[in-house]
């Protein structure tokens, strides 16, 4: 009796049991997690909206700023480096250093797929949260189906956790003229960014070592797509992260090394805001108007660079925009305590160029450079006054009356012979002073050149028509001896087929024959076709060297009696030279270094990019690109960051060959 009665009880225990399993199973499957919320930013790109995630970095500054936040309280979170502001209340995203449309920035947590691109779009913020809700029942309660309508009248079904999709409405009008809504496709409805297909970066280091401002060159566009300046640098940017990574990781491991900070100096728009445009729409022809209209905003500012009165409105746009930037970056960042370089692209290089040689020298730096040559005829504007220039002369006597009428550097420059005449100055000492002022403004546009708040530590020019300018001014040698007053690197980079860029280094030492230095590329060695075109021609010219030392052998046995000893003597003698010249060549090269003067210091100014393998099979099909090609440039970018690193005493990883 008591083994029957204890059946039962077993049995009900076990029942129990089993549906105390299910209960759990159930919990846990019915389990609800709340949904991690990620911030996103509008684009809008001819009239198409883009949204693009925030970097995680970002985006948990973003995220935890919206915690913090009181429901009416403004509160402002740099993000992006310092390079944008994000306004949470009012939602909008603001450029910090240059001029830029307002995005709007959402906090996003559901996603529907775009019907066109297939891209995923963030619903908004207050929709997002219904949609999380009715989840959150749909999970809890396990009762899915659930149908919610949009504010735009589109219905979004909850099939179960990995099925929910999103009917947009489609008008469809009959015989009759009378309109009905039926669903159309429907599109895939994504809870979560983690379960969309999206690139989201992880961040840059917050610390910066160096700030390098970025001025570009003709036209508003910068590159082969036709980009601005602002996207152009802000690729720059992005491949300077990635070589951190790959060149710089043992630094950046012992917390050695931030970033370098690239910011963009736009001067195109200033000019073509002077009513400059309107002038020359009254005198364009009307036939090929694009062509005309594209030469009006790009070609035209080399002429309007050599216009004494746009000359000024560039030199000063550029000098106002980057003393006006680096006051703004150490408002922002306070704490900074690194150095600043300078890059230009094209006829930026030039502006900057002049801009650097028209520097004033500080006066402890004054000493060591007063005996220092000047560059030919393009020499500072301001770095000697009117008193050195009349000790040049040899018309020092004329000093006093020439401060008696106030007179500085560049009210000297425009200075007519009646004018000299007027201060009394005699028929000889004035033709001297009438000679020096004609030499002065044939080789350089007359220009009050401003002056920078700061020293750059390095000038780098990517593509530039420097040397060619400085030759059609009519300097045709730059002194060994001379340097930029307040700057001591400068950097000629250039892609071979680049037919804008030009050469410095056979301006300082004209009488020898030398290449520039390759560049090397960024993964080490040269590249594979070069490697191979090298090799070829080295093993021909051996075959060639080779060959004709045999015949000469050959021809002297045949001609001359056998003496062992004057045989072997002549052998000796005639053809060991011809055997290794590019080997004694080498040796002597190294032997004897090239001396390219102090513009960079004494180390070499002019660098050449590799050009890629499909570039080697037509030059003049890639000459654009080549011009263009340094904003993506991974060798480019590389000597930027090797260069400014040095500086600071930290080097590569492994050394490139």
């Amino acid at each position: 009796m008591s083994a029957v009665e204890q059946q039962p009880a077993d049995a009900s225990l076990s029942s129990n049991s089993s549906s105390s399993f299910e209960v759990v199973e159930a919990d846990a499957a019915n389990k609800y997690e709340a949904v991690v919320p990620h911030w996103f930013y509008c684009k809008v790109t001819d009239s198409r909206e883009r949204w693009i995630p925030f970097s995680t970095q970002d985006s948990e500054k973003l995220e935890a700023a919206q915690k913090m936040r009181k429901d009416d309280e403004e509160l402002v979170v740099p993000i992006s480096g310092g390079r944008y502001d994000v306004h949470l209340k009012q939602r909008q995203c603001y450029a910090v250093y240059w001029e830029e449309e307002v995005s709007e920035v959402r906090r996003c947590t559901w996603f529907y797929k775009g019907e066109k691109d297939n891209k995923y779009v963030p619903y908004s913020e207050s929709f997002s949260e219904e949609l999380e809700e009715a989840y959150m029942i749909a999970v809890t309660l396990d009762e899915w189906k659930k149908k919610l309508e949009s504010p735009n009248r589109e219905i979004i079904i909850l099939h179960n956790p990995k099925l929910m999709v999103h009917y947009h409405p489609v008008t469809v009008s009959d015989d009759w003229g009378s309109s009905s809504a039926e669903q159309g496709r429907p599109r895939t409805v994504k809870r979560g960014v983690e379960n969309i297909s999206v690139d989201i970066h992880s961040g840059e280091p917050e610390q910066i070592d160096h700030l390098v401002f970025v001025v570009h060159g003709i036209g508003p566009a910068c590159d082969i797509r036709f980009r601005s300046i602002i996207q152009c640098v802000n690729d720059f940017r992005a491949v300077s992260l990635s070589m951190l990574q790959a060149h710089f990781r043992k630094a950046q491991e012992q917390q050695q090394i931030g970033r370098v900070e690239f910011l963009p100096v736009n001067w195109h728009s200033r000019l073509h805001s002077t009513g400059v445009d309107v002038d020359l729409e009254r005198i364009t022809l009307p036939s090929i108007n694009r062509l005309r209209h594209f030469i009006n905003d790009t070609i035209l500012d080399v002429f309007f660079y050599n216009s004494a009165t746009y000359c000024q409105t560039i030199v000063d746009t550029v000098a106002s925009e980057m003393n006006r930037l680096y006051l703004l970056f150490l408002q922002r960042n306070p704490d900074y305590k690194g150095g600043v370089s300078i890059a230009g692209h094209s006829l930026g290089s030039l502006i900057l160029f002049d801009l650097l040689t028209n520097q004033k020298a500080s006066s402890e730096d004054e000493d060591g450079k007063e005996k220092s040559s000047q560059m030919g005829a393009s020499r500072g504007a301001d770095a000697s006054g009117v008193k050195e220039i009349l000790e040049k002369l040899e018309l020092s006597e004329y000093s006093t009356v020439f401060e008696k009428e106030k007179m500085d550097r560049q009210a000297l420059l425009l200075c007519t012979e009646q004018n000299l005449k007027d201060m009394g100055i005699p028929l000889g000492p004035r033709m001297k002073i009438l000679h020096y002022i004609s030499s002065e403004r044939e080789t350089q546009v007359s220009a009050n050149y401003p002056q920078l708040i700061y020293k750059p530590a390095i000038f780098f020019a990517f593509g530039s028509p420097i040397g060619m300018f400085l030759t059609v001014r009519g300097v045709k040698r730059i002194d060994p001896s001379y340097s930029l007053p307040t700057c001591k690197g400068f950097f000629n980079i250039f892609h071979p087929f680049d037919p804008v860029a030009y050469r410095i280094e056979p301006m300082i030492v004209p009488d020898v024959e030398f290449e520039p230095m390759l560049l090397p590329h960024h993964k080490g060695r040269k590249r594979m076709h070069l490697e191979l075109k090298e090799g070829l021609t080295r093993m021909s010219m051996d075959l060639k060297n080779n060959l004709l030392g045999s015949l000469r052998v050959a021809w002297q046995s045949f001609t001359r009696a056998p003496l062992p000893a004057v045989e072997a003597a002549s052998t000796e003698s005639e053809v060991k030279p011809n055997e290794p010249p590019a080997a004694a060549a080498a040796a002597k090269e190294e032997a004897s270094p090239i001396n390219v003067g102090m513009l960079n210091g004494g180390h070499r100014i002019d660098y050449v990019l590799q050009e890629k393998p499909i570039e080697s099979f037509n030059e003049y099909l890639f000459a654009l690109q080549g011009h263009l090609c340094y904003w993506e440039s991974e060798d480019t970018v590389l000597l930027v960051l090797k260069e400014i690193y040095q500086t600071q005493g930290i080097m590569l990883d492994q050394p490139l060959q």
